[in-house]
């Protein structure tokens, strides 16, 4: 009897392609986004971080602190830009602190390293030690803790001599002091190190943390506890849409199984104006829901909504209509309600790993924050960036605007398409 109940179970099971997926074809897929994302991190070297860099002190001393940043293999640095609100064939300038500010805002770059007027000088006084300001994009953890290491590095490579001075002037505050001999070999030491032989960066290392680092979040809106609850509202928000403008989209499939779709198709209403009606229905209950999310996260996280109303209503609308035009696209592909719960879940969780909706795109390699433009979620979720963190103008979210609208069309031309199955049943 074991066996009867085995054979049956494996000819149910080969039978139902969407059981198949489920089982063995989306745990490989995610299992293969997961490591492509994380799991192969150590074997190769991280993607450089785009940083600014702003020289307001334009001594010796600050040229070659630049000098050691842009020999840094882990970062990629950007001393010009064109001007900003020219065009971008305009011919690059020089960048100062305005410039390298709006970089990290637009999202052109997730951090700015500036280095103020009298930061060479405090290289060779015994006073207050040099300061370097560091304008952070908070979305992206990597950025700000790596440039922070880096920093104290090129300040070592770019000048050992001062350093070691430093640390030699801190040795002898507070263990008593040193010999003249101890002294001459100290120099001798110091004099080799300055000659570039190597020994800066060991000298550097050894008085690491004397160059200060103010940081400054230059760019987003945190909660009280100081969560980014823009992210988290906008990609939760945007996951769920999908489902549930799938689950919407199956009415379809249930008047086609009661067989109300029939009676519905031999009045004067049509396949199209059908469609239509549908869509506006799903459309207007995805931006009810959207809406719901985000004024619970202003209710409850502090999210500012009232001052991004314009900018949230624009990608609310183009959002909501790109996912039910998607939904009624899944339900007139499906042959059942079952079939429909099965490949939808598949899809959406799919776009949701590699559009950002599970975690940022930040965090994964350049192809496959491209590979995320291919997604609905990857769109919607910089648009509602744009309006919430960046605080961009609402000209700045055409592109994202204009892909959700030729979306929508794009999967309301293909569900009328494959609902003339029914019309010929």
């Amino acid at each position: 009897m074991i066996a009867t109940v085995l054979r049956i179970s494996r000819l149910n099971l080969s039978r139902d392609r969407v059981a198949q997926l489920m089982a063995f074809v989306l745990p490989l897929a995610f299992f293969s986004i997961f490591a492509l994302v994380f799991g192969q991190q150590p074997r190769r070297s991280p993607n450089p971080v785009r940083v600014a860099l702003v020289d307001e002190d334009r001594t010796d001393a600050s040229r070659a602190f630049v000098k050691a940043l842009e020999h840094e293999a882990a970062l990629r640095p950007l001393t010009t830009a064109p001007p900003r609100g020219g065009p971008a064939s305009a011919a690059s300038v020089p960048l100062d602190r305005p410039r390298a500010e709006s970089l990290v805002k637009d999202g052109d770059a997730p951090a700015a390293v500036v280095l103020p007027a009298g930061f060479g000088a405090a290289f060779g006084s015994a006073g207050t030690p040099p300061r370097a300001e560091l304008l952070v994009d908070p979305s992206d953890p990597i950025a700000t803790p790596l440039l922070r290491g880096l920093l104290q590095k090129a300040a070592a490579t770019a000048q050992p001599k001062a350093f070691a001075r430093r640390g030699l002037e801190m040795f002898e505050k507070y263990a008593g002091g040193m010999t003249p001999q101890q002294r001459g070999l100290m120099d001798a030491w110091l004099n080799q190190a300055a000659a570039g032989d190597g020994a800066g960066e060991a000298a550097g290392a050894g008085v690491a943390e004397l160059l200060g680092v103010d940081v400054h979040e230059v760019v987003g809106q945190r909660g009280p506890d100081g969560s980014m609850v823009a992210f988290f509202a906008a990609g939760v928000g945007v996951m769920f849409l999908l489902f549930s403008c799938s689950a919407a989209g199956g009415a379809l499939l249930e008047e086609v199984e009661s067989g109300t779709l029939e009676r519905l198709l031999s009045t004067p209403l049509g396949m199209g104006r059908l469609l239509a009606g549908k869509w506006l229905f799903i459309t207007l209950t995805g931006v009810l829901q959207v809406t719901l999310m985000f004024t619970w996260g202003a209710l409850v996280f502090g999210l500012e909504l009232l001052s991004h109303l314009a900018g949230f209503a624009l990608m609310t609308l183009a959002t909501a209509g790109a996912a039910a035009g998607f939904g009624l696209v899944l339900a007139t592909a499906c042959r059942s309600r079952g079939q429909l719960s099965g490949i939808g879940t598949i899809v959406i969780l799919m776009m949701s790993a590699l559009g950002g909706s599970m975690f940022p795109r930040f965090l994964m390699s350049e192809k496959m924050q491209k590979l995320g433009l291919f997604t609905f979620n990857g769109w919607a979720l910089d648009g509602y960036i744009k309006v919430f963190w960046r605080n961009a103008p609402l000209v700045e979210l055409w592109p994202q605007l204009l892909v959700l609208v030729l979306l929508t069309a794009a999967f309301l031309t293909i569900a009328r398409r494959l609902a003339r199955r029914w019309e010929t049943a």
